[in-house]
């Protein structure tokens, strides 16, 4: 590889103005990677944030900046439902692929790309890297310690409320002047709480108790009808979803994609019941643990994501100012591969956290407990 890595921005939406193009265009990184290029289907989008940072090059649609030779790797940020064909075709024409929560939408497309990567020897990277958070680690260990005696039961989750419609200020302040609707996110494929905001619960959940083998649920549509800006977006995609997962020897987990709701005020934390006590977050019986790099965290709140993403690898200096700091983590996992590093941030995770969807979906509609048929290992 060439360093530093060139890197093209798929979709130029309220993520990569929030976190993705602010992290990558600080000075600390530029020896190892470079935004080079941007594309948008807003392209007056994409060419004001090319020129407000910098950057290269800025264009209208995938396959210009996929023609484009000097890019050797793309972060996919567009909408969940296009995640599939953008990585797709960027494995095809020879680039590594970040791409961002949910990898995509069925597992037949999860195994397509995994296969498709192998097969052209190019990296995949899929966020979210729960599994490189030293507080899951410790709380891993913590169980198998007995440290809340044996568990019984574990609880997770993510709720849509009114986030992307009120408190995402990116959509309302965007580059060349258009706003960026929402809309996507109440539509089939890929809309829905579960794919968008419980696949981080997910991820860690997997990532303390490693792959689950059944799961049944319950699933429809709450609210009927969302509003951005004064337009009226009909949902389409289930927005109300309870999964129960079952991980052998009598340990169940429920997990929620809802409309509102949350379990802990950690955003993304499993709490975990054992018969001598619980793990709420990074709290053991109510008080925090230790874990590698907590000191990072000292004088947040424990209920502070940003603060507590201080503790992966390169969050330091001044990305732990700037939000999204985990994506910026996942993308420096695809750095680091590509260099030839290994990173516990796999595919085979992520297509398992989809077989979870996909297949908890299917029981909804049929009234079945469903087998999962994928799974992953845990890194020692």
């Amino acid at each position: 590889m060439v360093s530093p890595l060139r890197i093209g921005v798929v979709g130029v939406g309220a993520l990569a103005l929030r976190g993705i193009i602010p992290h990558l265009t600080q000075d600390d990184v530029r020896d190892r990677v470079v935004v080079h290029a941007l594309c948008d289907p807003v392209v007056e989008r994409a060419r004001a944030t090319a020129e407000r940072y910098g950057i290269e090059h800025a264009y209208a649609g995938l396959d210009e900046l996929l023609a484009d030779d000097a890019v050797d790797a793309v972060t996919v940020a567009s909408p969940i439902g296009l995640h599939h064909e953008h990585c797709r075709r960027a494995l095809e024409a020879g680039k590594h692929v970040h791409v961002n929560k949910t990898m995509c939408t069925s597992v037949a497309e999860a195994d397509e790309l995994i296969e498709l990567a192998r097969a052209q020897g190019l990296r995949l990277v899929p966020s979210p890297g729960e599994i490189l958070r030293p507080q899951l680690r410790r709380t891993r260990e913590l169980i198998a310690e007995g440290a809340i005696g044996d568990l019984a039961w574990a609880i997770c989750g993510g709720s849509f409320e009114i986030y992307h419609e009120e408190a995402e200020p990116e959509r309302l302040d965007a580059p060349g002047g258009a706003t960026i609707n929402p809309a996507w996110y109440f539509r089939r494929p890929g809309g829905g709480p579960l794919y968008d905001i419980t696949v981080y619960a997910l991820h860690a959940l997997t990532s303390v108790l490693g792959p689950a083998q059944r799961v049944t649920a319950l699933s429809g549509v709450r609210v009927r009808e969302r509003t951005f800006q004064g337009e009226t977006i009909e949902t389409e995609a289930d927005d109300n979803t309870v999964l129960l997962l079952d991980f052998g020897e009598s340990r169940f987990a429920v997990v929620h994609g809802t409309a509102a709701g949350q379990v802990s005020e950690q955003f993304g934390a499993g709490v975990y019941f054992g018969t001598r006590g619980t793990i709420d977050g990074v709290l053991l019986n109510g008080q925090p643990f230790d874990y590698p790099g907590k000191e990072l965290t000292e004088g947040a709140p424990v209920t502070d994501w940003d603060a507590q993403m201080r503790v992966l690898p390169h969050v330091a200096g001044a990305h732990r100012d700037i939000p999204e700091s985990h994506v910026f983590e996942d993308i420096m996992q695809l750095v680091e591969a590509v260099e030839g590093s290994p990173t516990a941030v796999t595919p085979e995770q992520a297509r398992h956290v989809i077989d979870v969807f996909e297949s908890g979906y299917r029981a909804a509609a049929t009234g079945d407990t469903q087998a999962l048929r994928t799974t992953f290992a845990l890194p020692v």
